[in-house]
């Protein structure tokens, strides 16, 4: 097989070709490589691999060839020097807090994140002497004003989860770097083909590879994203010991997702900027959520910071959570399920459900309203995604 520079290709491209190392066997599609371990030649390259001085696999917790291909074709997409898979997006954000802190660190964090992110930092890196405080996303002062000597990186997701609000990337990015901090940027929402977090200044990106990159709901995993000298001394050497591992068949999953992202997150976008406008003119909608809008109190530097809006829209119901459930159990079509990204469309309620295990407390904080919707916007007939919805309207 041709030795190509994947760099000098287009994200399309490298979508769909990066990452394939072809084998004796002249294949055309990527193989799964079912394996644990590896044969050496001798006792001495074993030896030699272990240690790092010979190039090659060793045991699949961290090296396989299958993985390799994902991460590769990731790296590339994301204009990132190195990636590394896991087993779920909870586990790169695992990763990425276990290879950076350290006992009396501290982090700053949007109150904009999963609901699970935000227990993370909450409830298990507290254990450990790691203190996080929670500041809303788009008010740079407050992430300034709350860094202090001893803070190791700021995190958040844009746009945020399930309010769609959007931060600036590159003024946070200024900002971490002012104070000797990392920022770390969950691109799931957006996927490197609406934005790329590192071109703006992030240090790292972390994926939910669950979501948009598989595109059908069937695998979990996740992945990490940053520069060589970061993975390296940071991040790989907790893949290698604690073994939250991606596995092979979810990799090859992952891998053809990643063919077909750029043509679907163009569709995800453009059903999800019509139904945004569409619940716009329902008389029981209070408010929609979505960057594409006029309305979008960030709609200005969505379009300076994306190639387009994404796929998940949100909206508020003048009934609260009675309306919230009744409009969620009158669909006929759309799945009740908390899981976004996928070619069918879902839809969930905050409040009850990703959100459900904060305090009511820090749900308010966060924006999420007992009258809260979340739309994850699949590839169906747009007007047949309208009508279901219109039988709980």
């Amino acid at each position: 097989m041709k030795d190509i520079n994947w760099n000098n290709y287009s994200l399309e491209t490298q979508a769909i070709r990066a990452g394939h190392k072809r084998t004796h066997e002249d294949e055309h599609s990527i193989p799964i490589f079912a394996t644990s371990s590896y044969v050496f030649k001798s006792a001495e390259e074993a030896a030699l691999r272990f240690t790092g001085q010979k190039p090659g696999n060793i045991y699949s917790r961290f090296t396989n060839p299958t993985v390799s291909a994902f991460q590769e074709r990731l790296a590339l997409m994301e204009k990132g020097e190195r990636c590394l898979a896991f087993s779920s997006g909870m586990a790169a954000i695992m990763a990425v807090g276990m290879g950076l802190l350290k006992a009396g660190d501290h982090v700053v964090c949007s109150r904009g994140v999963f609901g699970n992110t935000v227990l993370m930092f909450q409830n298990y890196f507290s254990k450990f002497g790691v203190e996080t405080d929670f500041v809303d996303l788009i008010d740079t002062a407050a992430w300034e004003a709350a860094i202090k000597p001893n803070t190791r990186f700021l995190f958040l997701e844009t746009p945020s989860n399930p309010l769609t609000e959007i931060a600036d990337i590159s003024v946070l990015a200024d900002i971490a770097h002012k104070h000797d901090c990392l920022l770390i940027v969950d691109n799931c929402f957006c996927t490197p083909v609406l934005q790329k977090p590192l071109e703006l200044g992030a240090d790292i990106v972390v994926h939910s590879a669950t979501k948009y990159i598989d595109g059908q709901g069937r695998c979990v995993g996740g992945a990490v994203v940053a520069s060589e000298e970061i993975i390296e001394k940071y991040i790989y050497p907790y893949l290698r010991t604690g073994g939250s591992t991606m596995s092979p068949f979810n990799a090859w999953v992952f891998l053809s997702g990643l063919e077909t992202l750029a043509v679907r997150m163009k569709a995800h976008c453009d059903s999800a900027f019509e139904l945004a406008l569409w619940l716009e003119q329902q008389p029981s909608v209070a408010k929609v959520h979505y960057p594409g809008l006029q309305s979008h109190a960030q709609h200005e530097l969505a379009k300076r910071q994306q190639s387009h809006f994404g796929g998940i829209v949100s909206f508020e119901l003048t009934g609260g959570k009675e309306h919230a459930w009744k409009l969620i159990d009158a669909t006929e079509m759309l799945s009740i399920t908390a899981n976004l990204g996928d070619v069918k469309t879902t839809i969930t309620h905050p409040a009850t459900t990703t959100h459900g295990r904060l305090t009511p407390e820090v749900r308010v904080a966060a924006g999420i309203k007992d009258g809260l919707v979340r739309i994850s916007v699949g590839l169906e007939n747009v007007e047949d995604i309208k009508k279901d919805i219109s039988r709980g309207l």
